[in-house]
């Protein structure tokens, strides 16, 4: 069966694991467009770092924060273009929205809309919102958090990420814990800790760290037992990359962030998300340029 590979995938591909175009489109191809099997195909030849969760970084918007006492909110509302996403009635708006979502602790997007905000629903302060703007609004997301401890928020950029991370129990040290949330804003981990990464995680780290070591020419002799040993020893690097507490800290890299918190508290879970990641908007020139390098090959 023939699949269809458009320059839409080749660049999606490219801006998820940042592997050259051609690379991108033979990744995709062998994968038959599945784009997962397509990244880690990526990895194996050594062309690509693993994909985090940013994935697509494209739609304009805003993260935002809201604390009061033992509730942390955090919240991404989009709009159509960076222009309206800069200005003070927007982030006014995504303020309204986020301190509506602490008070009321609606489960989904679908709940908050029938929340209430200056007398009417939120559905409906959305829609007269759009109208003082003059742009589509759209609230994508929010995660609540309650908690007996201590909630830090950090939003970077004018709310193109933002952090939001829960100590628990927290016994001293708030300046510590902002320090923490500036970490995760700047170093992305995935995880708090190394239990909390999942087994199958492990296991496909390791098989695609064989496969890659394999297909370099300095291990053609190796025999498969000494490149599991090492491949043992780079899951360590794994976990330094991708687990908070075992990251170095990034004002001091000779102390990890576990000995930088020491006793003042205890990192209960965090939430970090970059404005639009997963979504897309049109960028027509790149397409256009993915497509006049890629159409011949």
């Amino acid at each position: 069966m023939s699949i269809s590979i458009t320059a839409k995938d080749v660049a999606d591909l490219r801006t998820m694991t940042g592997a050259g175009m051609m690379d991108c489109k033979k990744a995709l191809v062998d994968a038959e467009g599945n784009v997962d099997k397509a990244i880690e195909l990526l990895r194996e030849r050594g062309v690509a770092k693993a994909a985090k969760k940013e994935g697509r970084i494209a739609a304009e918007g805003v993260v935002g924060a809201y604390v009061n006492g033992n509730i942390g909110v955090l919240i991404e509302v989009n709009c159509e273009s960076d222009f309206v996403s800069k200005g003070e009635k927007f982030h006014a708006i995504v303020d309204t929205l986020a301190k509506v979502v602490a008070e009321n602790q609606p489960k989904d997007v679908e709940e908050l809309n029938d929340c209430k905000v200056d007398g009417v629903t939120v559905r409906e302060y959305i829609t007269n919102q759009t109208v003082v703007i003059g742009e589509k609004i759209s609230i994508r997301r929010f995660v609540v958090y309650s908690t007996k401890g201590k909630i830090e928020t950090y939003i970077h950029m004018g709310g193109k990420v933002g952090v939001m991370v829960e100590a628990d129990p927290f016994m001293a040290g708030a300046e510590l814990l902002h320090d923490v949330a500036l970490q995760i804003a700047a170093n992305k981990p995935e995880y708090v800790a190394k239990e909390d990464v999942p087994a199958s995680v492990i296991e496909k780290e390791k098989e695609i760290l064989l496969v890659q070591m394999q297909n370099e020419e300095k291990n053609a002799n190796k025999p498969r037992e000494i490149l599991e040993k090492i491949v043992m020893g780079k899951i360590g690097k794994y976990y330094t990359e991708n687990c908070l507490l075992e990251q170095a800290y990034i004002k001091d890299d000779s102390m990890t962030i576990s000995k930088f918190i020491g006793d003042n508290f205890k990192i209960a879970r965090f939430t970090r998300w970059e404005m639009g990641e997963g979504l897309e908007k049109r960028n027509d020139d790149f397409a256009a340029e993915v497509a006049a390098q890629t159409k011949k090959q």
